[in-house]
C-alpha cells in the first residue's frame, strides 16, 4: 500500500496518463521472478508484542534512565520537564521547517525571537542568533569572525585554553585551516594569556581573539575579571564559551566584557540522544552584529499595527551574494532551539538559578564524599586536594585522580554492572592520564545516588 493512499479514480487517472492499464505494468521492467519473492519471515506481531520487543531490546542499552549517571563531558543529563515534550511536538512546530515566508510561519518566527530575547539576557548580551549545528561549531565561527576583523593583518594569533574540550580544538583545527592563523594555547586564567609574548614588529603579528572556557573542559571557572580589557589591549576580541546552566547562578560573560559568546544549548531542555543533535549558540555585542552568521529575527508591525515577526539579518549565501555571506552554514537547528526556549519559559530566572545551585552543591557534595575516600584525590588545575574537596572552584564536573592499580577505564568496567557510569576516563583524550576520571554533577544526581557511588568507588580498592 503507498504510504499515502490514494483512491481508485486517483489510480486510474495516474495510469491514464502513463498509458497504463495496471499497476502491475509499473513494474514491468523486473524480472517476473523477482517481483514477489518468498520471504522466510516468522510470523507477524501485533503492536503491543512489538512494542515490548523493542522495549526489551532497549533496555540492554546502558543510559541514564536506568543507570546512576555521572557521565558528562560536553552532553548533560539534566532534567527535561515533561511540558517540552508536550509543546515542541505539536504539528505547527514540529513538522515546520522555513521561517523565510514571513506571512506562513509567525509561530516559529516568534519562537525565535523569543529565544533570542531571553538568551541575550542569559549571556549579557545585545544580539543572538539562531543559529548553529553545536557549541563547537559555533565557536569555531566566532573564531573566524575575529579572523576577519583583522583581515589586513598578515600573522594572526588565536590565543585558546589548553583545557579547552579536546574535540572542540579539532573542530576548530578544521575551521581555521584555510585561514591558517597561528593558534597558540594557555594555562590558567584568559588575563595572562593576552601576555603571550609578541615580537617587538608586531606590526604584521596580530591577536585575532583570546578565548575563555566557563568552565573549561575539566569543569574549573576560570577568574574573568580583567580579561576583556587585556584582549582589547591586546588588539583582540574575547570570546568566552560558556555553559548556559552555569549562567543561572554566575555573572555572565557580557558582564565580563565578551564580545562574543558561544554556548551548547543541549543541557536546555534537549536529550543527550547519544551526543546529538546539539544546539549552537552565539551572542555578540551590536557593534559585532552584521558579522554573525546565521539568522536573527525581528519584531515589527503589519499595516493594521498588530504585533507581527520577521527574518531581520541572514548572511548567509543562500540569502545574499556568495562574496558577502559571512558563512555557509544552513541550518538553525530550529527544533532543539524550540525546545530550549520552551526551557527557558518554564524555568524562569529564579527555576534556572535553583537547577545551577543543586548541580553546584550536589558536585562539591560528591567530590567532598570522593576525597575522604583512601587514596582519592580531586585535582583543580595545579593543586591536588584530599581531605574534604571542598577547595575546588568547579561547576558540575570534576577531576578525581584514582589510587594506583587500577584505571579509569577498568573502574567504568567494574562499576557497569552495578548500575553506575562513574564518569569519563581521560586516558581517552589524555592517554597519560588513566588513572583519572572526569565525573559530572547534575540536579539529576541525589544524594543517596551519590552516596551509593562514593561507596561502590570504596568497596573497589578495599
Amino acid at each position: 500500500m503507498p504510504y499515502i493512499p490514494v483512491t481508485e479514480t486517483q489510480k486510474n487517472e495516474m495510469l491514464g496518463t502513463l498509458g497504463l492499464s495496471s499497476i502491475e505494468e509499473l513494474f514491468c521492467e523486473i524480472p517476473k521472478e523477482y517481483r514477489f519473492p518468498t520471504l522466510k519471515l516468522e510470523e507477524g506481531l501485533s503492536e503491543s508484542e512489538v512494542l515490548a520487543e523493542i522495549a526489551a531490546l532497549a533496555e540492554r542499552n546502558v543510559h541514564a534512565g536506568n543507570n546512576n549517571w555521572f557521565l558528562g563531558a560536553g552532553c548533560y543529563n539534566h532534567f527535561i520537564p515533561s511540558a517540552i515534550n508536550a509543546l515542541a511536538s505539536r504539528g505547527e512546530f514540529l513538522t515546520a521547517y522555513t521561517p523565510y515566508q514571513s506571512e506562513a510561519s509567525q509561530g516559529t518566527l516568534q519562537a525565535i525571537f523569543e529565544y533570542q530575547t531571553m538568551m541575550a539576557s542569559l549571556l549579557g548580551m545585545e544580539v543572538v542568533n539562531a543559529g548553529h549545528y553545536d557549541g563547537a561549531t559555533a565557536l569555531a565561527e566566532a573564531v573566524i569572525i575575529a579572523l576577519k576583523q583583522k583581515a589586513g593583518v598578515e600573522k594572526q594569533r588565536v590565543i585558546i585554553p589548553e583545557s579547552l574540550h579536546p574535540e572542540y580544538k579539532e573542530v576548530l583545527a578544521t575551521y581555521l585551516d584555510s585561514y591558517n592563523p597561528i593558534i597558540e594555547y594557555y594555562s590558567g586564567d584568559p588575563t595572562a594569556a593576552c601576555k603571550i609574548g609578541t615580537p617587538a614588529d608586531s606590526s604584521d603579528y596580530g591577536i585575532a581573539c583570546v578565548v575563555a572556557a566557563y568552565p573549561d573542559f575539566f569543569g574549573t571557572i576560570p577568574n574573568m575579571i580583567g580579561a576583556a580589557d587585556a584582549a582589547h589591549a591586546a588588539g583582540g576580541l574575547f570570546i568566552v564559551h560558556a555553559d548556559p546552566i552555569m549562567l543561572g547562578l554566575f555573572k555572565s560573560p557580557g558582564e565580563y566584557g565578551a564580545d562574543i559568546v558561544t554556548a551548547e544549548g543541549q543541557s536546555l531542555g534537549n536529550y543527550m540522544n547519544s551526543g546529538g543533535p546539539l544546539l549552537g549558540i552565539m551572542a555578540v555585542t551590536k557593534e559585532l552584529m552584521r558579522k554573525i552568521p546565521g539568522r536573527i529575527v525581528g519584531e515589527t508591525k503589519d499595516s493594521q499595527g498588530r504585533r507581527g515577526f520577521v527574518l531581520t539579518l541572514s548572511a548567509r549565501e543562500q540569502h545574499i551574494r556568495r562574496e558577502r555571506a559571512v558563512s555557509n552554514i544552513c541550518s538553525n537547528q530550529g527544533h532543539s532551539m524550540l525546545r530550549s526556549c520552551i526551557y527557558l519559559s518554564l524555568m524562569g530566572k529564579q527555576g534556572l538559578k535553583k537547577v545551577a545551585e543543586l548541580c553546584w552543591h550536589r558536585s562539591h557534595y560528591a567530590a567532598a564524599k570522593i576525597a575522604a575516600l583512601p587514596g582519592f584525590i580531586i585535582v583543580h588545575e595545579t593543586q591536588e586536594l584530599s581531605g574534604n574537596g571542598q577547595g575546588a572552584h568547579f561547576f558540575k564536573e570534576f577531576v578525581v585522580k584514582l589510587p594506583a592499580g587500577k584505571t579509569a577505564e577498568a573502574v567504568c568496567e567494574a562499576l557497569r554492572p552495578k548500575g553506575i557510569v562513574p564518569g569519563f576516563p581521560l586516558s581517552r583524550y589524555y592517554p597519560e592520564r588513566n588513572n583519572e576520571l572526569l565525573v559530572c554533577v547534575t540536579e539529576h544526581n541525589s544524594k543517596a545516588g551519590i552516596d551509593n557511588f562514593a561507596g561502590a568507588l570504596g568497596e573497589l580498592y578495599s
